[in-house]
């Protein structure tokens, strides 16, 4: 290859180039049959592209507890991506979310590192297994919107390696193809030219990464030299776009090339570890050509760029995902007797031939704006997904409304008010067999400074948007069957949780497309809810442990003092208990638990007990394992380290068994730089949440 071609290579074309497909893309080297490089947003879906899905959210994924959900998501993914033509989605996000009011923190897995790293591991396991490359983001400690393009994240090596850097472990030893440096600086230095994280001597080559680094979008700053010499790969889009960016582009890397600055065998290594996937995951091989426009958005004028990448099987996924993910947090279910199981009155689900007058309350029930723009920064109906590069398609959303609407048909007479205005909302509810409320809070990335009904990226608070709270206090005030629907991006206040007239409340999250249809599954029994919540709600922010920084002057500098600790990990440090904890969720079912056994094989232990359904109906139970560290390995209260997901009829069981390997009993030794097994006694927790232990055993060491 010549310079010329191997820079194209190193280089996006520009943010400005008008004939640029893709979010982001390389230049074509025709002669040697290799194509523009097409990257493409986003976490939960093509965005900018027509005939495709829109997924749930990398926050319900999470909590689905599902593997198999987890990894068929990414398959599907990598199907859609591959039918449009586009090499690399730009994902998973395994950003942890340190705080719950932070922006895209929605677009990952939570705050839990063990959870983000298997749900990061087994998205790039489904991605990557039909010839699509996956790129984790964003490197590292980015976690919060406000400054995020030049403050610094401050971070001890043993809370990077156990808590931030541990899911890209997790997605290396999945063997992903790319890695992007976040805007943040880290330890004091930007993170696209911070050699102990990308540089030869770095995290990710001694974790054994053997793909390309690619910077977040004008990422970028200080000399070519300096990046391309501490391991940047690949600039992206290319060109300076006010942020930063265009560190390469200019002839500066091939200026640093000539002039010797930058080695002539550190510019091969670069386009070898960028075409390296591409010839490795088959790409080079009957790859469909890229056959979208996503700056016309539609691919306007020409019929092939209108091939429709969406299937039957998608949709029925994406449904299925969003109805395992909503959150059973209430149910105070009242039945008649005559059939087994009773006939539902009051609470869920609902009994669809026993209610004759229903009220949908709440914007959050309708059709959003769907020609809102390009990130969709606005939330003026239903929220299937945040707003910002991780954004996907709303072009086939099903609002609530529509879907109760449809399955109740004429066995019901439907009541909407279909605003947050609270007078109307109650009068709408007044009397009604069951009132739906719908409410919701949003957030997103911080793109140009934009605000979204005040909010800049971050959260301002975390009480519900247009005074959600207050609407479903009011319309609980007139209707002693009202079910609550909250669509979020985290943790919500809901100190109203207790009214003896809620009777159901549902965490629905981030669920896609598919909401409306995905929540009256649910609603109406067709779905037995099984998701556990990937976080805590409490009743506070204090409750947490971190804050958002949102004023200073200049770049702040964010000192993760908490170490460790975020979360049910910082709460059960605190003995603060939590109005619902991480890993939590009901289930129109029981279950129960027993026989726990721990087994040594090698460094390895089995941890195996049985969960039996001992309710009515069929359901699925999420199992966690936890582990409480001996004393002196300074380890939080306990750690999760295994779920699994058990589908069972009503009167069945099922022998599971999780493994802890030697790292999962191990903690990050800073001296070695290695981890190592910790010696005493560990305590093995196995529940149906973080605080709901069933079994508990031990093992010495």
């Amino acid at each position: 290859m010549t310079l010329d071609e191997k820079l194209g290579i190193a280089i996006g074309t520009g943010q400005l180039n008008s004939n640029r497909r893709c979010v982001g893309d390389t230049t074509a080297v025709a002669r040697l049959g290799i194509p523009s490089i097409c990257f493409q947003d986003g976490p939960a879906g093509l965005r900018l592209v027509k005939n495709v899905t829109g997924f749930p959210a990398g926050l319900n994924v999470a909590a689905t507890f599902s593997r198999r959900l987890m990894r068929a998501r990414g398959k599907a993914f990598g199907e859609e991506w591959r039918g449009k033509g586009a090499h690399v989605f730009l994902g998973p996000s395994l950003d942890i979310m340190r705080n719950p009011k932070a922006g895209r923190a929605w677009e990952a897995f939570g705050p839990d590192p063990y959870l983000t790293g298997e749900a990061g591991y087994e998205t790039v396991i489904g991605v990557q297994s039909v010839g699509v490359q996956a790129c984790a983001k964003h490197l590292i400690a980015n976690n919060q919107e406000h400054w995020r393009y030049g403050y610094t994240s401050n971070v001890d090596d043993r809370t990077l390696q156990e808590l931030y850097y541990y899911p890209f472990i997790r997605t290396i030893e999945a063997g992903v193809t790319s890695v992007m440096c976040a805007y943040n600086r880290f330890n004091g230095t930007s993170s696209c030219h911070n050699a102990n994280l990308i540089g030869p001597n770095g995290l990710l080559q001694k974790s054994g990464f053997k793909g390309y680094v690619v910077s977040d979008w004008g990422a970028t700053h200080d000399s070519a030299a300096e990046n391309a010499n501490n391991g940047l790969d690949m600039e992206q889009p290319g060109d300076y776009i006010v942020i930063g960016g265009g560190v390469y582009s200019s002839n500066n890397l091939k200026n640093a090339v000539n002039n010797g600055s930058v080695p002539q065998a550190r510019i091969n290594e670069m386009i070898t570890r960028i075409l390296a996937p591409w010839y490795q995951l088959g790409q080079d091989k009957d790859y469909p050509p890229t056959n979208f426009d996503a700056q016309k958005r539609d691919g306007s004028g020409s019929k092939n760029l209108r091939v429709n990448v969406r299937t039957n099987e998608h949709t029925a996924l994406a449904r299925e995902i969003a109805s395992a993910s909503a959150v059973l947090l209430k149910n105070s279910r009242s039945t008649t007797t005559g059939t087994p199981s009773g006939i539902t009155t009051r609470g869920l689900p609902v009994a669809k031939d026993r209610i004759k007058t229903i009220a949908v309350v709440g914007q959050d029930a309708k059709l959003p704006n769907l020609n809102c723009n390009e990130l969709n920064e606005c939330n003026d109906g239903t929220m299937s997904v945040g707003w910002g590069s991780g954004s996907n398609s709303l072009e086939f959303l099903i609002p609530p409304i529509d879907a109760i609407t449809s399955f109740t048909g004429s066995s019901a007479t439907i009541t909407s008010s279909l605003s947050n205005d609270l007078d109307e909302g109650a009068k709408a509810a007044k009397g009604k067999d069951v009132a739906y409320v719908f409410v919701n809070a949003m957030s997103g990335e911080l793109g140009s400074y934009t605000f979204v009904v005040g909010n800049q990226g971050d959260r301002n608070d975390l009480d519900l948007w247009w005074k959600g709270g207050s609407l479903v206090e009011r319309v609980a005030a007139v209707c002693n069957n009202t079910i609550v629907v909250v669509h979020s991006v985290g943790p919500v206040n809901m100190s109203w949780s207790a009214h003896p007239n809620i009777t159901g409340i549902i965490y629905a999250g981030a669920p896609g497309e598919q909401t409306g249809p995905s929540i009256v599954d649910v609603i109406y029994g067709n779905y037995n809810p099984a998701g556990k919540l990937p976080f805590s709600i409490a009743d506070s922010e204090d409750a947490y442990g971190t804050a958002i920084v949102y004023n200073s002057l200049g770049f702040p500098e964010i000192n993760y003092t908490e170490k460790l600790l975020l979360d049910y990990r910082y709460m059960d440090s605190k003995n603060i208990k939590p109005r619902f904890e991480f890993g939590f969720g009901l289930s129109y079912t029981t279950f129960a638990y027993s026989g726990l056994s721990v087994q040594q094989s090698g460094s390895s232990y089995a941890v195996t007990f049985t969960v039996a359904n001992t309710g009515a109906f069929a359901g699925a139970e999420k199992p966690q394992l936890y582990l409480a560290y001996p004393a002196a390995a300074g380890e939080p209260k306990k750690v999760l380290r295994g779920f699994e997901e058990v589908i069972l009829q009503p009167g069945a069981s099922s022998t599971v068994t999780l493994t802890l390997n030697e790292r999962d009993m191990s903690v990050w030794d800073v001296p070695s730089q290695k981890y190592v097994r910790s010696s005493g006694t560990f305590n093995v927790l196995v529940g149906a949440s973080s605080l709901d232990i069933r079994l508990q055993s031990s093992i010495t060491v």
